[in-house]
């Protein structure tokens, strides 16, 4: 049946009240997002002005602690020379008196470091200024890679400056300034002096066991006699480790234990150490270094 006029009108204005309806809607959908928009906008450069202004107090804050710890550090250092000659008597009596080592214990370690390659470790020691280590050379063998880890766990890179075989001893390089152990005269090395030698038997870090010296001027395999016979327990880790006198002085670098026997361990002398640190240097560096 046709529709009648009056239906016509009803159902068209319906319909455009409906469009109207939906229009309004979607110009207010329209505006609503527009003003979501400027405020999003608005925070947004908000939180950036935040963060700036956060991390510049940071970096201001950074900078007043590196000054302060600084400033700190240097009151320190000014502390310590005034009391480090009292220090080093106080410990060299001590050990000297009640044949205890802590005193020097303490002090020495601090310059001793763990060297690793990609294959395995051993110890070492700071010889001289400018970060100069000293290790056995077999602990560098097979590996490709060569890093240190000093007292206070920090992890550096080193640089193979040079090595000999026959002595067996390795000169690395590392960056920074270490305090390092002063090499005492072999030649007046006394047998059943009391010793100590420090190193990372097994993986055990900066371990300390303590003998006498057993003999010296002993024929190593080298073929020389220039080395020292200790009791002191030497493992697997000790290579490269000082043996150090009740002074604070290396009289040796640890570098091997006859297999099968107790307390049968062998450092090579102070004095032919330095005689090969020195070649060494000059081959390489063209220099001595003690």
């Amino acid at each position: 049946m046709p529709l009648q006029k009056h239906h016509k009108i009803i159902i068209g204005g319906f319909s455009t009240f409906l469009i109207g309806v939906i229009i309004a809607n979607s110009l207010f959908i329209y505006f609503l997002y527009g003003q979501l928009q400027l405020n999003y906008n608005s925070l947004n450069e908000n939180l950036n002005q935040l963060q700036i202004d956060t991390q510049s107090k940071v970096n201001e804050l950074t900078t007043n602690l590196i000054q302060t710890k600084s400033e700190f550090e240097l009151e320190l250092n000014s502390l310590g020379s005034q009391i480090g000659s009292i220090d080093e008597e106080f410990s060299l009596l001590k050990a000297s008196a009640g044949e205890d080592f802590s005193g020097i214990i303490e002090d020495v370690v601090k310059s001793v470091v763990t060297v690793r390659t990609n294959v395995g470790q051993g110890t070492g020691f700071i010889i001289a200024d400018g970060g100069y280590v000293v290790t056995n050379a077999h602990v560098l063998t097979g590996g490709n890679q060569v890093g240190v880890i000093t007292y206070d766990q920090k992890s550096l890179s080193a640089k193979l400056i040079g090595y000999d075989t026959n002595l067996d001893v390795a000169l690395l390089k590392i960056e920074g300034d270490y305090n390092y152990l002063k090499l005492f005269n072999s030649d007046d090395v006394q047998v059943g002096e009391k010793v100590i030698a420090i190193g990372n038997p097994l993986g055990l870090q900066f371990s300390v066991s303590e003998g006498i010296v057993s003999g010296i001027h002993r024929e190593g395999v080298s073929g020389q006699s220039v080395y020292i016979q200790t009791d002191a327990s030497l493992n697997p880790g000790n290579s490269g480790g000082p043996l150090i006198n009740k002074q604070g002085k290396v009289i040796g670098i640890n570098n091997f234990k006859i297999s099968g026997g107790e307390s049968l361990g062998f450092a090579l002398e102070s004095n032919a150490l330095k005689d090969v640190v020195n070649e060494i240097a000059m081959d390489n560096l063209e220099q001595t270094l003690i």
